[in-house]
């Protein structure tokens, strides 16, 4: 993949993931606990880590 092509990619995905991180962050904060499967602090941190796990969090995190 050349380099020009790489940048085009980030800029892309990243904005994406930003978004995604701060949609499941605000969900978070909207949900009470017995709604969420786990500790919010755990996912808090867990999306933090990396925004693509904001998708883990949608599909599995919440009930």
């Amino acid at each position: 993949m050349t380099t020009k092509r790489k940048r085009l990619l980030a800029a892309i995905i990243i904005p994406i993931q930003v978004v995604l991180a701060a949609l499941a962050w605000r969900d978070l904060a909207a949900r009470t606990d017995d709604q969420v499967r786990g500790a919010k602090k755990f996912w808090r941190i867990f999306v933090s880590i990396n925004p693509g796990n904001s998708v883990l969090y949608w599909l599995f995190g919440r009930r």
